[in-house]
């Protein structure tokens, strides 16, 4: 095999790795590789994760953690979802490991000991946001899209949702956790789930800076240099003229019928244009949604803002056993995803007809505390 051959086939190799691992100036780059998908989580991809993290923790030659994602239209969409509804539709179990190896990964990285630096340009959702928030420098873009769109699959907000949407207020987490609305990277930074709004072309040559960075002094001050432009203009974030609105209709105290009912009758009133296409698709989607899992994600929002991380992290998981073997979740990935008849047939149907005991059941720890399967966490 001739060199031109050699250096060829070497170029396919890493192209097709789903995890690429490269270490600039003692700062090493963690890209997800799965560009065609948008950079979604295979169960691999996880547990690969996992060892490089914990390799770049016990490496005294390396000071941070940069993750990036590949191509220009996704750091990363979430997990992969239709393979957890495959397993779990011929009741293989092996889908409950993709959840705790993901959650250990995940608090893994919100307890690193050195900086973790996430790039969340383009689409950042569900798993992806499990990833991002956990670093201690969130960047965004113009292109970014950042969202928590479980509820509408019949599914709840995870990955540490139930904690990291806590920095903003309640209200505000309420809106973002039920609705799954996508978030712009200028309304990520208001909502305190970005560091740095910077464009999107400032980062394609980050790593020449990166280079030049000096390790003397403050290293999360010197690496928020490397991504922070001279003259940063941050765009208008499109929450903002609707803030006021969101306070009214998600208040912590109202049930989501409440919720609902307060909604159709601001839509009643005939409100301006722009103001009638927000509440219209806020509308559409607390009456779309699946009923239980958005009363569920209600409880455990609230809950999660008076836990600990760790114990956010085993709800959740709590959560997820349920809602896989016996919800919604099944039937909203089918829906939304497979077939795409944007049809779901929720059970129950109705907000009307979800019974506070269903709630309480799903928010049930299935297992016994010391069974539980991340029951290590934080301890």
């Amino acid at each position: 095999m001739s060199a031109v051959q050699s250096a060829a086939l070497d170029t396919q190799v890493e192209a097709e790795r789903e995890i690429l691992f490269r270490v600039v100036n003692r700062v090493a780059i963690v890209t997800l590789n799965r560009p065609a998908a948008l950079n979604a989580l295979s169960h691999a991809m996880v547990r690969e994760l996992a060892v490089l993290v914990e390799h770049c923790r016990s490496d005294d030659g390396i000071v941070a953690l940069v993750l990036k994602g590949a191509g220009a239209k996704g750091f990363c969409a979430g997990g992969d979802v239709r393979e957890v509804q495959k397993l779990a539709k011929n009741a293989d179990s092996r889908w409950l490991a993709f959840f705790v190896d993901e959650y250990r990964l995940d608090y893994a990285l919100h307890t690193f000991p050195k900086p973790v630096v996430a790039l969340l340009d383009g689409v950042t959702m569900g798993g992806g946001m499990g990833l991002g928030q956990a670093a201690r420098l969130r960047i965004v873009t113009e292109r970014s899209k950042i969202a928590m769109p479980e509820t509408r699959i019949g599914f709840l907000p995870d990955v540490g949702a139930t904690h990291f949407l806590g920095v903003m207020p309640t209200e505000l987490a309420l809106y973002v956790g039920l609705t799954g609305a996508t978030l712009s990277g200028a309304d990520a930074l208001r909502l305190q789930l970005a560091d740095l709004c910077v464009p999107a072309e400032w980062l394609a040559t980050f790593e020449e800076r990166l280079q030049r960075m000096p390790h003397d002094g403050d290293l999360l001050a010197a690496l928020r240099g490397v991504f922070e432009p001279p003259c940063n203009i941050i765009p208008h974030a499109a929450v903002g003229p609707f803030t006021q609105l969101i306070l009214r209709h998600f208040d912590r105290r109202s049930s989501i019928e409440r919720m609902v009912a307060t909604l159709r009758h601001d839509l009643e009133r005939e409100p301006p244009r722009e103001v009638r296409q927000w509440l219209q698709a806020i509308y559409d989607a607390l009456t779309g949604h699946s009923p239980t899992m958005l009363y569920v994600t209600r409880e455990a929002l609230l809950r999660g803002r008076q836990m600990t991380l760790a114990e956010c992290f085993r709800m959740e998981l709590g959560i997820v056993k349920r809602v896989i073997d016996e919800g919604d979740f099944c039937e909203g990935v089918r829906a939304q995803l497979i077939d795409k008849d944007r049809k779901p047939r929720w059970a129950p149907a109705t907000l009307a007809e979800v019974r506070p005991e269903r709630v309480r059941h799903f928010l049930a720890s299935p297992w016994k505390r010391e069974a539980h399967p991340l029951v290590a966490l934080g301890a």
